[in-house]
């Protein structure tokens, strides 16, 4: 008789993980499920779906190598129960085990029905992230504002990352000055390390293609590592080969470069083939060998042990609720062209175009591109959110739901950007090639032509006043506003309210 179920899930594929450290190989069954449930609840990518289930696969055999008895149920089974509670008391009956240990997941919607399922579960923490939630609540507690930078301070000395004794390597904590440059003219980034699909991964092609053919995105041509031992040789090459440049561009975007200098390791790290500490103690490595600035290896492991950790800490501190806040009341419905459709702006086309065609699109694309655009069109957060829950392989909501709601959609109310991200189409213009050639002039500002940034910057502006104009660091915003004569003001807005009255038709933008 089995004594207990060990539950590993897709985005758990850590052979650390506290589930399986506390198992036992001799007396109990691990279980692994691909269930429709789970690449269903919002339509994934098919990438996305592709990456996860083939690694799943290799993750099992990994631990039947390792003498794990694993149950691994792959989607079309015809006894396959559809979701992870089904499995788990299907295996229980098989097996006679009365109790599950599982690691906690990444989202509250899976946490709640291990709590509910009908089998004792013991959920134990995820200590694969570095700080716990009780480390971030403690840290949390008492503070007016939770700003990223000072959790990240005690992160670098909590880790001993680029510390100089008690201080930060370089005498400063942040270089993020440092790396705002717009892309030069010419580059030649090697982008990330491909690889050739497997006979298991082309199964799982094969079965993604049949079952999810109708989700947004192309499946093919599929290159992600599906192994750890992939996943760490796609972070030697990008520590070798990007890092040293990552720096300098990170906010950069260019058309025909989906990549640039960018890690793209992120979905590694967040389904579990990568750790964070050993991430971060690469890029230092590098450093501390003369091979790559601080500039580019203190902006690296910021986003790692700062942003990451940080808004896992936000996404289980606010609670269950989060993900549907939505302090500004924006109702609009997601325009068709974030699905596909004809958009005669560049940049909306481009990043678009990419997040389609590789599940995957840089923080500046998504925030000041994607992200902007729905914030300014007044686009309910709950459909952005769920947007990009849906389109990117890296995304899990206990890491979406914060970036979105709060960072991108201010959806939250502050709780993590001290402001709006918005910004009219000069903020593209100035870090991308995608206003060149572009159906809309960004240097116009109203009438027929103008870009759509430039009048909706001001619109939302205009229509959010009684919340932002006390805002410290918006004063100058307004200020620039109401030194504008009054028949421009109302140019202004009239074009705008053009767009949105667009948008609400379902006319090409």
């Amino acid at each position: 008789m089995v004594s207990r179920l060990v539950l590993v899930l897709g985005d758990q594929l850590s052979e650390g993980l506290s589930a399986l450290r506390e198992g036992n190989r001799q007396t109990d069954t691990v279980v692994m499920a691909e269930v429709v449930e789970e690449a269903t609840y919002v339509k994934h990518h098919p990438k996305k779906i592709a990456l996860i289930f083939s690694a799943m696969r290799k993750f099992a055999a990994a631990l039947e190598d390792d003498g794990w008895t694993v149950a691994y149920s792959q989607l079309d089974d015809t006894d396959n129960a559809g979701s992870i509670v089904g499995e788990l008391l299907r295996r229980a009956e098989q097996t006679g085990a009365a109790e599950v240990l599982c690691t906690e997941p990444g989202e509250w919607r899976l946490i709640s029905k291990l709590t509910h399922a009908p089998i004792k579960t013991v959920i134990l923490p995820d200590d694969r992230f570095l700080a716990s939630h009780g480390e971030f609540e403690e840290w949390a507690e008492g503070r007016k504002s939770l700003r990223m930078e000072y959790f990240y301070r005690d992160m670098r000395r909590k880790t001993g990352l680029l510390m100089d004794g008690d201080k930060p390597e370089g005498g400063q904590w942040n270089f993020d000055h440092d790396n705002r440059k717009p892309a030069p003219g010419s580059i030649a980034p090697e982008g990330p390390l491909r690889f050739e699909p497997d006979n298991i991964t082309g199964d799982v092609l094969a079965l993604v293609e049949s079952r999810f053919g109708d989700h947004f995105g192309a499946l093919r041509p599929f290159w992600f590592a599906t192994t750890r031992s992939q996943a760490l040789q796609a972070l030697d090459h990008f520590i070798g080969h990007s890092l040293p440049t990552f720096g300098d561009y990170q906010d950069a975007m260019l058309r025909g470069e989906d990549f640039l200098y960018h890690a793209i390791i992120s979905p590694y790290l967040n389904i579990g083939l990568l750790g964070p500490l050993e991430v971060c103690q690469a890029a230092e490595k590098a450093y501390r060998n003369g091979d790559a600035p601080i500039n580019a290896v203190e902006g690296f492991i910021r986003q790692i042990i700062g942003w990451r950790e940080y808004v896992r800490g936000i996404y289980f501190l606010e609670g269950p609720e989060y993900a549907a806040r939505n302090v500004l009341k924006q109702k609009r419905d997601l325009p068709a062209m974030y699905w596909g459709a004809e958009t005669k702006m560049a940049c909306m086309e481009a990043a678009i175009g990419q997040t389609s065609r590789e599940a995957y699109a840089h923080h500046i694309q998504r925030l000041m591109v994607t992200g902007n655009f729905a914030l300014l069109a007044g686009i309910d957060p709950g459909q952005v959110s769920q947007w990009y829950l849906e389109v990117y392989a890296d995304a899990f909501e206990w890491v979406e739901a914060p970036n979105v709601v709060g960072m991108s959609q201010f959806a939250d109310g502050g709780v993590i950007a001290s402001k709006p991200y918005v910004s009219s189409g000069a903020y593209i213009n100035k870090m991308s090639d995608y206003c060149k050639g572009c159906s809309y002039k960004v240097s116009q500002k109203t009438g027929e032509g103008a870009c759509p940034f430039n009048t909706l910057y001001w619109h939302f502006l205009d229509r959010h006043r009684d919340r932002f104009s006390g805002n410290p660091r918006m004063g100058n915003m307004y200020g620039t506003w109401d030194r504008m004569d009054a028949e421009k003001r109302a140019t202004v807005l009239s074009d705008g309210q053009s767009v949105l009255d667009k948008l609400d038709a379902g006319e090409v933008v």
